[in-house]
């Protein structure tokens, strides 16, 4: 196994590694390894959930190997696609949106893990999403369930409290942007014009999405696709939201007080309160709906589950530890969000005291607990092989959705178009 970690480290190449070997003292010693991306998010819970599992087995190694999340899924495409397994991990993280696409392009790549783990145990629209034809493939990890961030300070000094933000459709929430923004000179949002990724939770929160059961598009005459890309558009023109582009100047906007809100992951939470001088001035209530039938108050930005490779030299060994651990520790799921902020998706982790507690920067309330009821209500959809080719087709055509001067369905018909060329 010395060998082939050596291996595994020349293998990566321009990537970032970062390894961390967990050692153990017997000679014994079974050694399993992770390729994920951000250490400290990914890595730090992988870390610690290796730690717990050594302690009722000490022969047990983990090395982590980060990687920049692009520079992952390239590797792993190549090597797939070359038919060499050699060097490949034994687990490995995929984002949500790439799931399908890795599962349907390398049948036989990944172990089914739905044999092996009780997937009743998290919120049935992770299961979805890393299943086929009903097997389940991954361990599922951190949710991205969306909810309204918002300033209650700035919403307050317009009439609004938090009572009067639930159970909202977007129509209401322009109203209240307009409001928000007379009486206190704040727009709403801050809206990106680079990239289309509002529209993702807006589709999920009606369980539709950008393809249909056959994998095609599914835009045109999608009441679900055609209302999000509307609703995208009046941001786009609208005073209430503030037009930005790039990652910095959109969390830049909420950060410093100039916007009064962000619909936004879970995984916010952190970057929300990385500025203190707001503390205690922010609340989070649930995301709006559309007015498509079955849209609700729910939904989902991103997130990113494990998975183990068939080709894992240590495979049973890395499937009882995710069993063991991700899939029946409801106390390391408490320890990570304290340490890691990640939301995990096992659902009895929900009852433990850090769920269960109120936080003092979004003035008391139980943001964990909220988000935990949330999760278990999101709609589960198929993200197919091509989420971000169509959200590219999207963006092309912001300058049409910006300037008002094509009827939506004009303005879909042409992203349909764009999304078909770069999909087949």
């Amino acid at each position: 196994m010395q060998n082939s970690f050596k291996g595994l480290r020349r293998a990566a190449g321009a990537a970032t590694v970062g390894a961390v070997l967990l050692s153990a003292t017997s000679a014994l010693a079974v050694d399993v390894t992770v390729w994920c991306w951000d250490q400290n998010f990914n890595g730090a819970t992988m870390e610690e959930a290796a730690r717990r599992f050594q302690e009722a087995h000490p022969d047990f190694n983990l090395e982590v190997v980060i990687w920049d999340r692009a520079d992952l899924e390239q590797k792993l495409q190549a090597q797939f696609a070359a038919g060499v397994t050699d060097g490949l991990p034994d687990i490995v993280l995929i984002e949500d949106y790439s799931a399908q696409k890795f599962l349907l392009s390398y049948p036989g790549a990944f172990e089914p893990l739905g044999e092996h783990i009780d997937m009743s145990k998290f919120a049935q629209y992770k299961v979805d999403i890393s299943s086929v034809d009903g097997t389940a493939y991954s361990l599922p990890f951190d949710s991205g369930v969306t909810g309204w961030f918002y300033r209650t300070d700035i919403l307050e000094e317009a009439g609004y409290s938090q009572e009067d933000l639930q159970d909202l459709t977007w129509d209401q929430v322009f109203e209240i942007g307009d409001t928000v923004l007379e009486k206190t000179g704040h727009p709403l949002f801050s809206i990106r014009v680079d990239s289309a990724a509002d529209t993702r939770y807006m589709m999920q929160s009606a369980g539709s999405w950008y393809f249909g059961d056959d994998g095609q598009p599914n835009l045109e005459n999608n009441a679900v696709f055609e209302e999000s890309v509307e609703i995208y558009g009046d941001l786009l023109k609208s005073d209430i939201a503030k037009n930005v582009s790039g990652w910095s100047e959109y969390t830049g906007a909420f950060l410093s007080g100039e916007v009064a809100s962000v619909v936004s992951g879970v995984w916010m939470t952190a970057t929300v309160k990385s500025n203190p001088e707001f503390a205690g001035k922010w609340g989070v209530a649930p995301v709006p709906r559309l007015n498509a039938e079955g849209s609700i108050n729910a939904s989902n930005t991103g997130g990113s589950s494990w998975y183990v490779l068939s080709s894992a030299p240590e495979k049973d060994t890395a499937i009882e530890f995710l069993d063991e651990i991700w899939g029946g520790d409801a106390d390391f799921y408490q320890k990570i969000l304290i340490d890691q902020g990640a939301f995990g998706s096992l659902l009895e982790a929900r009852d433990g005291p850090a769920f269960q507690a109120s936080d003092d920067f979004f003035g008391g309330e139980p943001v964990w607990l909220n988000f935990s009821n949330w999760m278990q209500e999101i709609p589960g959809v198929n993200y197919g092989i091509f989420t971000y080719e169509v959200l590219s087709a999207i963006t092309a055509q912001v300058g049409d959705l910006t300037s008002g001067d094509k009827p939506t369905p004009e303005i879909v018909a042409a992203i349909s178009r764009q999304a078909r060329q770069l999909t087949q």
